[in-house]
């Protein structure tokens, strides 16, 4: 699970530097922020996972889909606060850092454990 979000904070950083390139410091920013939306969550659940794996495998369900719900309700609530915090956001570049942080995860497989 952290390698996935290992690759997750790899997109990230490539994407920003992209942004960066192309729309300057405000694109950067904004897309290193929109791939902190998704990678933070992803993080903390793989965390709270990698604990309750410990545990007897009758919680297990529970504990992922409980998971699952803060992970998408705090990946909303950190692209508010984005929107709040930083209103000179550009929305391209953060929508991108997004769906790359996003989709980082389909190269996991390709990464050698």
């Amino acid at each position: 699970m952290l390698k996935a979000v290992f690759l997750q904070i790899g997109a990230t950083i490539l994407a920003a530097l992209i942004a960066g390139l192309i729309s300057g410091t405000r694109g950067a920013l904004s897309a290193a922020l929109g791939g902190a939306a998704c990678v933070l969550p992803n993080l903390f659940f793989a965390l709270r996972l990698s604990l309750v794996s410990k545990r007897p495998a009758a919680s297990y369900p529970l504990e992922f889909f409980v998971g699952e719900f803060f992970k998408i309700a705090s990946t909303v609530g950190l692209l508010a606060t984005v929107q709040l915090v930083y209103p000179d956001v550009h929305w391209l570049a953060l929508f991108i850092g997004l769906v790359v942080a996003l989709k980082a995860n389909l190269f996991a497989f390709l990464v050698k454990t």
